[in-house]
C-alpha cells in the first residue's frame, strides 16, 4: 500500500526514484481510520488520504486497538528512496470523544515538544506543525460529518520509538525535546529533495533570531562544528549548520534583516567559495584544485608548484607544496579576499559577511577583513 502506480516514482538525475510520504501524512491516515472505526464500530484496515500536494495515498493500518473508550491505530511512516532516521517508524493515532464540539490535538510519547520561541509552533505545544494539524483536523472533520457527529474528538498523535530516532535529527538542537516532529507540507516525500534540507536550515536560523541572534554563527558540517568548539572564543551554543548551501543561506539571512554572518569552515569547503561557487557539494561543482593553483600563481609559486597542485586530490595536499615553496600565508590571504569578494556579491553587500577556514591537519588558514568584527558582535 501506498502512492497510486502513476506517481510512485520520479526521474532524477537519470535514475527512477521512489516517492514517499511524510509523517504528516501518516498522522492524518491513522487518525482518519481511528475516528471511522471510533464512530462506526467496525474495523478499518486501509484507508485513503489526498495529500495537499494533489496524490492519492492508499494506507494500511497497523496495530489498531478497538477496545473501551479510544481507538488507536497506526500507519509505518515510508520515505521512499529518500529514507531518513523516520523511515519505517510507526505513526499512531488515539482518538475518543469529549465533551464539547471542537477538535483537539496533541502529541503523545515520541512526539517532541517545542521549547523554545521561533519554529512553527509555540513553546509549550506538540511538535506537529501547522500543515500536519490542518491535515488532521480536515480529516476527522470529514468523517464526523459522514456519521452525522457533531461532539467533540481528543486525537493523541504519538511515535513509538520518536524519542530514540529524533536523536539522530536536528530536533535537539532546535529545542524540540522528547521526540520526532510531524512534518510535511504537501504530505509527499521527493526521493533525494534539496528543498527538505533547505527548509531544515531555515527553521534552525528562525529558532537562532527569536533566541536574539542578529549576528549569526554558521558552520557548513561537523568539521566546522568542531574547529569552532575546540579553537575560537565564540558560543558554541548558538551556532547552526547550513550543510553546503551556503547560497541560500545568506539569502535567507537577508530576507530575515540580520546584520551579519561569520561562517566558520573547512578549506575544502571554503575554496570553492572563493571561486564564486555557493553550492559547495562536490556534484554541484568542483573547483578547488583550479582556485589553489591560480592564487598560488599570483602569490609567486613557481609553474611546478601550480602544476603540482593542480594534480592534487585534497586541499591538505595542495597546502603542503604551498608549505615547501613558502607560500602558504600570501596565498591564504588572496583565497581570503576571494572569499570576502563573492560572499558579499551573493548578498549584494546587503548584510556584513565573513569566514574563517582551517584546515583538519594544520588547523586555521586564515579569516576575511570583516571576521575580527563579526566575532565581536557574536
Amino acid at each position: 500500500m501506498g502512492l497510486q502506480t502513476e506517481n510512485e516514482y520520479i526521474n532524477k538525475n537519470n535514475k527512477r526514484l521512489r516517492r514517499g510520504y511524510t509523517t504528516g501524512s501518516c498522522a492524518a491516515a491513522a487518525a482518519k481510520g481511528a475516528v471511522q472505526m471510533l464512530l462506526g464500530g467496525e474495523r478499518v484496515e486501509e484507508v485513503e488520504l489526498m495529500t495537499p500536494r494533489g496524490i492519492l495515498l492508499r494506507l494500511s493500518l497497523e496495530e489498531i486497538d478497538q477496545g473501551g473508550q479510544a481507538v488507536s491505530c497506526g500507519v509505518v511512516k515510508d520515505g521512499g528512496d529518500d529514507p531518513d532516521t523516520t523511515h519505517g517508524l510507526l505513526i499512531c493515532a488515539q482518538v475518543s470523544k469529549r465533551s464539547g464540539s471542537d477538535i483537539q490535538i496533541d502529541g503523545g510519547a515520541g512526539v517532541g515538544r517545542v521549547t523554545v520561541p521561533g519554529l512553527d509552533q509555540p513553546p509549550g505545544a506538540a511538535a506537529i506543525n501547522r500543515v500536519p494539524r490542518q491535515m488532521i483536523r480536515s480529516e476527522v472533520e470529514t468523517v464526523c460529518s459522514q456519521y452525522g457527529y457533531t461532539g467533540g474528538i481528543q486525537v493523541v498523535i504519538s511515535v513509538p520509538r520518536g524519542e530514540e530516532a529524533a536523536k539522530k535529527t536536528f530536533n535537539p538542537r532546535l529545542g524540540i525535546q522528547g521526540g520526532i516532529s510531524i512534518l510535511g507540507t504537501t504530505g509527499i516525500v521527493e526521493p533525494m529533495s534539496e528543498r527538505a534540507l533547505i527548509k531544515s536550515i531555515e527553521v534552525e536560523m528562525n529558532v537562532r533570531i527569536a533566541q536574539g541572534a542578529d549576528v549569526l554563527l554558521v558552520t557548513p558540517g561537523n568539521y566546522g562544528e568542531a574547529f569552532l568548539k575546540e579553537h575560537l572564543p565564540l558560543p558554541f551554543e548558538k551556532n547552526m549548520k547550513c550543510s553546503n548551501y551556503i547560497g541560500e543561506t545568506i539569502d535567507m539571512a537577508v530576507e530575515k534583516g540580520v546584520s551579519g554572518i561569520l561562517f566558520v569552515g573547512h578549506i575544502g569547503k571554503l575554496i570553492k567559495v572563493a571561486g564564486g561557487i555557493m553550492n559547495t557539494h562536490s556534484h554541484a561543482a568542483d573547483c578547488r584544485c583550479e582556485v589553489m593553483a591560480s592564487n598560488a600563481l599570483r602569490a609567486g609559486i613557481s609553474r611546478e608548484g601550480a602544476l603540482a597542485i593542480l594534480q592534487t586530490k585534497t586541499t591538505d595536499e595542495a597546502l603542503d607544496i604551498l608549505d615547501r615553496e613558502h607560500r602558504l600565508e600570501e596565498t591564504m590571504g588572496l583565497i581570503a579576499d576571494k572569499i570576502q569578494f563573492y560572499l558579499e556579491h551573493r548578498s549584494y553587500s546587503r548584510i556584513e559577511l565573513g569566514a574563517v577556514f582551517f584546515s583538519s591537519i594544520r588547523g586555521y588558514l586564515g579569516e576575511t577583513k570583516n571576521a575580527r568584527r563579526l566575532m565581536e558582535k557574536i
